[in-house]
């Protein structure tokens, strides 16, 4: 069996932002350049922030995910970071749009890389984790892209309910530092 190429994460790109020219091409694994003005773009992953949000009983709150990727699927609160906003601006932001909770402190924990699909895109991300706890989760209320949202004992947690590729190896990783 013959393995293809790779697609270059850029390959949808097919124009340079800069000038339009369409003479747009592979400069090495991560940039494209323009052959007519030389304009080099370096393709980075995009910021997304989740959270492991516990309450004093030690449960953890999940969110299902209302649409795709992952619909129907177990995920984390969380998002991807705004320009000109700060990691931890965004899991508040995040938190409060998909919860209505109102959270101010929080601990990073790691990072997990990520290609998440959008729209027929590959959009590669650094999925940053933190912690944060709260004294309840009363008031809280599905919102923005949650169907649901449900306080699951620790002892209950099932990393293969989780949708997306990077939030179940964080869980699987949270879980086993837990121990």
């Amino acid at each position: 069996m013959i393995l293809s190429e790779p697609k270059h994460p850029l390959s949808l790109f097919t124009h340079c932002p800069r000038c339009g020219a369409g003479d747009f091409v592979v400069n090495d694994v991560k940039s494209k350049r323009c052959l007519q003005c030389g304009f080099v773009y370096y393709f980075n992953p995009s910021a997304a922030v989740a959270c492991f949000l516990r309450d004093a009983q030690g449960r953890l709150l999940v969110a299902r995910r209302a649409c795709d990727p992952g619909r129907g699927t177990l995920d984390l609160p969380g998002g991807f970071v705004d320009c000109a906003e700060t990691v931890e601006e965004a899991i508040r932001r995040e938190i409060r749009e998909e919860t209505g909770l109102q959270v101010e402190s929080f601990r990073y924990l790691f990072s997990v890389p990520n290609i998440y699909p959008y729209s027929g895109f590959e959009v590669h991300t650094i999925d940053l984790f933190f912690e944060g706890h709260i004294p309840s989760f009363e008031g809280c209320r599905p919102q923005d892209d949650v169907g649901s949202l449900e306080a699951v004992a620790m002892k209950d947690v099932r990393p293969e309910r989780f949708g997306l590729t990077s939030i179940a190896a964080a869980v699987r990783r949270y879980m086993a530092d837990a121990e």
